[in-house]
């Protein structure tokens, strides 16, 4: 039998990575804690929980402004730094994953489910169109690339529901609800694929769609999927 996706911790103290310390605690809508004293972190706006008073919140600018600002991509995040910890939640119910990237490792995350992450991580995004990204009859979409450049680092996103991991062998495949995966590592393949039904009832005829995964390397899969206005 074929191995199941895995159920990623959802509880985590003290972990230790790219100059943070940081915590996931709580079950319905889960906390992010993260020791900023060494290390910057950037973040979405509106997510912000609590901090200590000794830590600063500025504006960290990322790079492609101008593409940024014609594609209606935000370009400026959010930053926090100084002595102290910081708390993120955001308003729904999910699950906060860590993604710990080693120097010269990339991530695609599909669009809105970035938390936040360590500031030796590159931001950048791309544009996907056509017949392999549709959803539902809809026609394109962003991901958003995060890259250890400088160093190690680490990006936690929120997926909704439960988050699943699965890792492919070379060639191999898994299909998956087109709003159901939440990243992928670069060296996987995604793809399409309908099948028309049709009864004779009427003439009725509908589309199954799904992506297809293609390893090697990892997908995550989020067992509930929130749609967002802004997906075309």
């Amino acid at each position: 039998m074929p191995s199941l996706p895995e159920l990623m911790p959802t509880q985590l103290s003290d972990e230790t990575f790219g100059g943070v310390t940081y915590h996931i605690a709580g079950e319905l809508v889960p906390v992010l804690s993260v020791d900023v004293t060494r290390m910057p972190v950037y973040f979405e706006h509106h997510i912000l929980l609590w901090k200590n008073s000794t830590i600063t919140i500025g504006l960290k600018s990322l790079k492609g402004a101008l593409k940024r600002m014609m594609a209606g991509m935000q370009i400026f995040v959010t930053e926090a730094s100084g002595a102290g910890i910081i708390a993120f939640s955001r308003d729904g119910p999910g699950h906060i994953v860590p993604i710990h990237l080693r120097r010269g490792e990339e991530i695609q995350v599909r669009e809105h489910q970035f938390l936040a992450a360590t500031g030796n991580v590159d931001y950048t995004f791309e544009r996907v169109r056509g017949l392999a990204t549709m959803l539902f009859g809809q026609s394109g979409f962003f991901i958003d690339r995060f890259r250890g450049d400088v160093g190690d680092g680490i990006v936690w996103l929120h997926g909704y529901g439960n988050v699943f991991e699965k890792t492919l062998a070379a060639g191999e495949t898994i299909d998956i609800e087109p709003g159901g995966w939440l990243f992928k590592d670069v060296s996987v393949r995604m793809e399409t694929k309908i099948d028309r039904l049709s009864s004779g009832f009427f003439g009725a005829n509908m589309n199954f769609i799904v992506n297809r995964f293609t390893g090697p390397g990892r997908v995550g899969i989020q067992s509930m999927y929130l749609h967002m206005p802004t997906e075309e």
